[in-house]
């Protein structure tokens, strides 16, 4: 099963993937893959979003003879990246009541 993501929680996990380090859109996209089913196609104009949003900033870096494009928390970034997470605590504690709650009903043999 696989849930639906809003832009805010793809927002959160590219945000908490660069609040870990600064890291080159290609390195960024296969991570957020990696947590979650979404094409590169949908998360270059998230970057770009964010970038014009305030919370990220770009830099090249050579490599190879190539320039990467570097992304890394801006202070807004890293203020938003604490706000989402401060949501997200919130949020899970109550989707985990709720579902081990099922959880619960279920050893006990209650069946709604």
């Amino acid at each position: 099963m696989n849930f639906q993501l809003g832009s805010a929680l793809l927002d959160a996990c590219v945000l908490a993937i660069l609040h870990k380090e600064d890291t080159y859109g290609y390195k960024l996209t296969q991570e957020v893959k990696d947590m979650m089913e979404v094409s590169e196609s949908t998360l270059y104009p998230v970057l770009r979003r964010l970038t014009r949003e305030g919370y990220l900033e770009t830099y090249d870096q050579e490599h190879m003879g190539r320039n990467r494009r570097y992304y890394r928390l801006s202070d807004r970034g890293k203020r938003k990246y604490k706000e989402y997470m401060e949501e997200w605590r919130s949020f899970k504690r109550k989707i985990d009541m709720v579902l081990e709650r099922g959880d619960e009903d279920d050893k006990t043999g209650i069946h709604g």
